[in-house]
């Protein structure tokens, strides 16, 4: 076993510079979605919204079922593999099966727009789910390039064409024809928009894919019977992907079939409280070859160090957004939409509570594929979504859009907590130990004290200004209560050296509150 210092050295490099480039392109995605959902919401018909709102969840669908449950198991089985040649033929299985798939979904999702065209009599439904056909095929394609990548520890193709090329060119190209067009043939603008911004992603991550594939892996002989393999492998997380969707995406999409007016309203709020796990996102993302490599080399101490050092940094980038958009919902959406949609705050205030709940607990599930305990992630996912089904036909006829809440943030809650619970009695790997504990609590207790006793309703541009006051006194506590360990140090070393200079400063704040220690000391 390599020597765990170096190791643990290594793998938080990794998870430290890929997090920071994909939160890096994250923000560039959320914040281009942000402007272009809207640009779009302030633009268009409550009707046409909702068609694009709904036509977005069943795109997610048909692309969740699409992936085959492929895109983790190469993500996995790349790194774990011990030769190149399994490694091609890895490669080339996975692409035989997903071009296929791509090519049949997107075919799916076009028939499926004439069908709940003339099920709606909604003519503008139909044309939308037409053009979003594209986005399916476009989706499998751009996972099968960006996970292959991913499992040679390379973010840069998710971070420049998906998170960032595509959102941009979609703002962009939304702009241009909203400012030049008005009524049906701006809506019709809008889809040819979002048609050109897929094709214009999918031609980029060809060219990287000619460029750079061959640096990770050149031309060789294969080993067939690493395609079995990679099938039995992927087989458990097909499922898991696609019951993962359900358990995001089925509360909508029951909505939409007893209160479809509410689409629009609902997929505004809860694009605010996706924003609370786009850090454990980035996490998750690189962290699953990274924890891979460190399970191959059975160096649990170093899955366990990495693992909480970067939950702690990473609930960083929640806490402030989960005290913003529940204690102040009314000016948060007024904020970030209208006050058309400051209606819903009871909705955005359940949402958040569970998103919250899934950042805190850590990037489990990533984790629990690198250990290949693909079953109990089957029988979590499945649970999930399970109670995501049963909560939402419940409560949604009676209730609407709080109802579709209530459903979404149990289920989202619940399949982490039972993936951290298994991985904590099986592994020994968690988050909860006194340096990521001590400065959550004592943060999280006196804020919201505070925001319960003191009636305040800020609104406008002192949002920011709290939510960046509240990470400041995440990071204040950090120090001042020596919640520093091991693995924020090498962190630290990490981020110097992507920046190419000493943070002395920062050395100099926190290097009495440093407990110098060996990992696991």
């Amino acid at each position: 076993m390599v020597d765990g210092a170096r190791a643990a050295r290594n793998g938080l490099h990794t998870v430290t510079h890929g997090t920071l480039l994909m939160l890096l392109g994250t923000l560039v995605y959320v914040g281009a979605t942000f402007l272009t959902r809207v640009y779009l919401v302030r633009t268009l018909s409550l009707g046409e919204w909702s068609d694009i709102a709904f036509a977005i969840a069943l795109a997610g669908l048909l692309a969740s079922v699409g992936t085959l449950g492929l895109p983790q198991a190469v993500a996995r089985s790349l790194p774990f593999a011990p030769g190149d040649d399994e490694r091609r033929t890895i490669v080339r299985s996975a692409s035989r099966a997903l071009v296929g798939s791509a090519i049949a979904f997107t075919g799916g999702m076009f028939v499926a727009g004439l069908i709940l065209g003339a099920y709606y009599h909604d003519a503008a439904l139909a044309e939308t789910l037409e053009a979003f056909s594209v986005a399916v095929g476009c989706s499998i394609v751009s996972t099968l390039v960006i996970c292959v990548f991913q499992g040679f520890e390379d973010v840069r193709p998710n971070v420049v064409y998906v998170q960032i090329l595509n959102p941009a060119a979609f703002f962009v190209f939304v702009f241009t024809v909203l400012h030049l067009a008005q009524g049906t043939v701006a809506f019709v603008g809008v889809l040819g928009a979002y048609v050109a911004a897929n094709s214009l992603m999918i031609a980029g991550l060809a060219l990287y894919v000619r460029r750079h594939l061959p640096a990770h892996l050149p031309s060789g002989p294969r080993a067939p019977a690493a395609a079995r393999r990679l099938y039995l492998f992927a087989a458990p997380l097909f499922v898991v992907g696609v019951a993962g969707f359900v358990t995001g995406n089925a509360d909508l999409l029951i909505l939409s079939v007893y209160h479809y007016s509410s689409v629009g309203g609902y997929s505004a709020t809860l694009t605010l409280a996706r924003l609370l796990q786009i850090g454990m996102g980035s996490l998750s993302y690189i962290f699953l070859p990274v924890a891979t490599r460190f399970v191959r080399e059975d160096d649990i101490e170093g899955v366990q160090l990495t693992y909480s050092t970067a939950t702690k940094w990473v609930a960083l980038t929640a806490l402030p957004l989960f005290f913003l958009f529940f204690f102040f919902p009314s000016g948060s959406l007024g904020f970030v939409y209208s006050a058309q949609y400051t209606g819903t705050t009871r909705t955005l205030q359940i949402l958040v509570a569970g998103a919250m709940v899934s950042t805190l607990v850590g990037p489990a599930a990533a984790t629990q594929v690198s250990f290949g305990q693909t079953r109990l992630l089957l029988y979590n996912a499945t649970i999930s979504a399970a109670v995501d089904i049963t909560l939402a036909f419940a409560l949604v006829p009676a209730y609407g859009p709080i109802g579709a809440a209530i459903a979404w943030a149990t289920a989202n809650a619940l399949n982490p907590l039972l993936s951290i619970v298994e991985l904590a009695l099986l592994a020994g790997v968690h988050p909860f130990q006194r340096h990521y504990l001590l400065p959550v609590a004592l943060t999280a207790i006196p804020v919201a004290a505070l925001f319960f006793l003191v009636p305040v309703a800020p609104t406008g541009l002192l949002l920011p200004v709290i939510g960046l006051a509240i990470a400041g006194i995440f990071i204040g506590i950090v120090l001042l209560t020596g919640s520093v360990d091991h693995g924020d140090a090498l962190a630290l070393e990490v981020v110097e050296r992507m920046l190419g200079r000493k943070l002395v400063l920062l050395r100099r704040i926190g290097s009495w509150r440093v407990r110098r220690r060996e990992p696991g000391g």
